[in-house]
C-alpha cells in the first residue's frame, strides 16, 4: 500500500463513518469533528446535540451472525472511548454535558442508540 492511500477496510470504515454522520444530521446533531485519535484511543465523530457534546462510535456488521453491530462494543473499547473523550475534553474550561452514542449499522439497518455508557 502506498503511503497515503487507505485499506479496503479503512475505506470501507469511512464509509460507514460517513453514512452515520448524514444520518445524525437529518437528526438535527451538528458535526464537531470528526475521527478525533489520541494516544490510548478514538472517537469516530463528535457531535452537538443542543448543549451536549456527543462522542459517536459507529460499528458495522454484513450480518448479525455474531451478535450484530451493537455486540461488537467490547469493555475494552469502552475503556478507550471514555479515555479519548477525557483527552478531548481537557480543550474545555468547563465541562459541558456529555454523552456516548452508537450508530450500529447491520446490513442496510442503521441503529442510534442513545447514552450506550454511564460516566
Amino acid at each position: 500500500m502506498w503511503p497515503g492511500r487507505l485499506s479496503r477496510r479503512q475505506a470501507q470504515g469511512q464509509e460507514w463513518e460517513r453514512t452515520a454522520l448524514a444520518y445524525l444530521q437529518r437528526h438535527k446533531l451538528k458535526a464537531i469533528e470528526e475521527n478525533f485519535r489520541c494516544k490510548g484511543g478514538e472517537i469516530d465523530l463528535i457531535m452537538r446535540d443542543g448543549a451536549t457534546l456527543v462522542f459517536v462510535e459507529v460499528r458495522q456488521r454484513a450480518d448479525s451472525g455474531h451478535g450484530g453491530a451493537a455486540a461488537s462494543i467490547t469493555p475494552t473499547k469502552i475503556r478507550r472511548l471514555v479515555y479519548a473523550a477525557q483527552v478531548y475534553l481537557l480543550r474545555f474550561p468547563v465541562t459541558p454535558p456529555c454523552r456516548f452514542d452508537l450508530v450500529a449499522i447491520d446490513g442496510e439497518q442503521i441503529e442510534w442508540l442513545r447514552n450506550i455508557i454511564e460516566v
